[in-house]
Formats: C-alpha cells, sequence, structure tokens
C-alpha cells in the first residue's frame, strides 16, 4: 500500500509543484542527487572516479510539450558530453526518450539520439519509462542501432513481456542495463509480487551473462542494489567462468555508497547513475516507492 501511494504521488501534478518548495524535502533529496545543476553531478561523478567508481550521468524531466525543449535537452547532454570529455572523467549520459521527442514520433527522437551518439564515443543510454512506451522505445534503439554501436538500452524486469522482448534483441549483441523498474503499472503488463520481479530479474541476468560469456560484445549492466540479486549476479558469473570486468554493477548515486565502493576495490566494474535537474520530484518519489525503508531517512529531515 505505502508503495502504491508513492508511486501515485509521483503522478500527481498538485503534489510536484508544493511539496518542492518545502525545505525538508529539499534536504531529503540531497541523499539521492547531489544538485540540480550539471555542475553538481559532473563534481560527484569526478569524486566517485577517484575511488574506482564510474557514473552515468541523467537529466530529470519527462514528457515535454514542444520539440523546441528536446533541442533545448539535446544541447545540454552536449554541453554535458564535451565536458566529460574535457575533464577525462569516466561517465556516461543516460536520456529517457520522452525527453528527446518521441511523443511527436519516433523519427524525431531517433534524430536527436542519433545525434548524441555521434557527438561522443561513450555509450549513450536510453532509458525505459512506462509500458506504455516500451514498444515505440525499442523501435528507438532499433533505429539508431543500425548506424550507432554506441547506444545501450534499459529493460524493466517487473514487466511481463520482458524475456520475452530480451530474446529477440540477443542476436543484436546490444548493451543492456537490467533494472527491476520503478512505474505504477497495472497487474496485466508488470509482476505484483516482488518474488515474481526477482524471479524475473535473475532469469535476465542469466540471459545476459551467458550472452557475454559466449562472446558477445554488448556490455551487460546489472542495475540492483538488493543483496539477494547481486549475489545471484556474482554467483551466475562465477559459475560461467566470466571475469569481473566483463560486466558492470550499477547502483543509484547515495545509496549504499560503502557497498559501491567495496565491490570496486575488489576488482567489480561499479557504475552509479547520477541524476541532476528541477524536475526532480516525480523521479523521487519513484525512488522512494523502491525502497519505502528510505521513508525513515525523510522523517528525519523534518527535525534536521
Amino acid at each position: 500500500m505505502l508503495r502504491n501511494a508513492l508511486l501515485w504521488a509521483s503522478t500527481n501534478p498538485t503534489l510536484a509543484e508544493r511539496l518542492p518548495r518545502y525545505g525538508f524535502v529539499k534536504r531529503a533529496t540531497r541523499r539521492f542527487m547531489p544538485g540540480e545543476e550539471l555542475i553538481d553531478a559532473l563534481a560527484a561523478a569526478d569524486r566517485l572516479g577517484t575511488t574506482g567508481v564510474n557514473s552515468t550521468i541523467t537529466l530529470l524531466g519527462e514528457h515535454l510539450t514542444s520539440l523546441e525543449e528536446a533541442d533545448r535537452v539535446v544541447a545540454q547532454y552536449r554541453d554535458a558530453l564535451r565536458t566529460i570529455e574535457e575533464r577525462d572523467l569516466p561517465t556516461e549520459i543516460s536520456v529517457k526518450p520522452t525527453q528527446i521527442g518521441i511523443d511527436f514520433g519516433v523519427a524525431e527522437a531517433a534524430e536527436r539520439l542519433a545525434a548524441l551518439c555521434s557527438a561522443t564515443e561513450s555509450l549513450v543510454w536510453v532509458d525505459m519509462e512506462g509500458s506504455a512506451y516500451v514498444d515505440r522505445t525499442l523501435e528507438l534503439f532499433l533505429v539508431v542501432k543500425e548506424g550507432a554501436a554506441n547506444v545501450g538500452l534499459c529493460l524493466q524486469s517487473y514487466l511481463k513481456r520482458t524475456e520475452a522482448d530480451l530474446d529477440a534483441l540477443l542476436p543484436l549483441d546490444p548493451a543492456i542495463r537490467l533494472v527491476k523498474g520503478a512505474y505504477n503499472e497495472p497487474p496485466s503488463v508488470a509482476f505484483a509480487k516482488k518474488a515474481e520481479v526477482d524471479r524475473g530479474f535473475a532469469v535476465l541476468t542469466q540471459k545476459l551473462l551467458r550472452a557475454r560469456h559466449n562472446g558477445g560484445l554488448g556490455r551487460p549492466v546489472i542495475a540492483t542494489h538488493d543483496p539477494r540479486m547481486l549475489g545471484e549476479a556474482n554467483r551466475i558469473a562465477y559459475e560461467l567462468g566470466l571475469p569481473k570486468e566483463r560486466y558492470e554493477i550499477a547502483m543509484l548515486f547515495g545509496i549504499r555508497p560503502s557497498e559501491q565502493k567495496r565491490l570496486a576495490a575488489t576488482g567489480h566494474q561499479v557504475r552509479v547513475l547520477i541524476s541532476y535537474g528541477e524536475s526532480w520530484f516525480p523521479w523521487y518519489m519513484r525512488r522512494l516507492a523502491e525502497r519505502p525503508a528510505n521513508l525513515w531517512f525523510v522523517a528525519k529531515q523534518l527535525v534536521g
């Protein structure tokens, strides 16, 4: 019930307008994002890099109202890529399809995504948003991948369709970032029970790591903070004989930072997703919904 309430809050425009005005809410977000500006995200990426932890940055905000807004988002990412290259940071970018115009057509989004891919030799990740966007996002990815090898895709294990989607993608040798998923989806399209989501996550992890073991060039990124899922991923890799440097473990900024550093120190490839931007409220509610225990941290800000 608490998770559902948080996911409902993530889609409520009134809350999105009013709650971010409160100081305690802004203070609470600092655990999960270093600041609203690009400079904040890159400074955090620099600090992580000194500890052997790589990073991915993403600008928050969804469902733009014009292609002109999408062009401004692309310009921001271009600025980010230039700075990343100048500073030689171990950092990539991840973009949301609705940020680059997919609501106006796949072709429009593909044009902008391809421009970002051409601006860097690093991977450009395509986030997966709500289930209504999956088909268009897959089409976007496939169109751009025809001309750009440096594009990667996020898949969500809680969607019932994802195993079939991954099976269809694997022959293309894609870079895939696997997450559990954090949108409020109906039971008709998404697993409702944590055990089902975990089971799906483990199955998809095995497929990705086995493809890599069999010579695949596409990078598998296992994104989870769940110790059981991390243990399962490392067990599968060990049994396959897949070296640690052949796959990545991804986590969010501010969640289990000590574990991030420990994994990196033991030879794992670790990448942390750093979010920034003013439109953080829906994203923040989804982060809390993923781990409702984080509400205790928020509660502390009321008296902090």
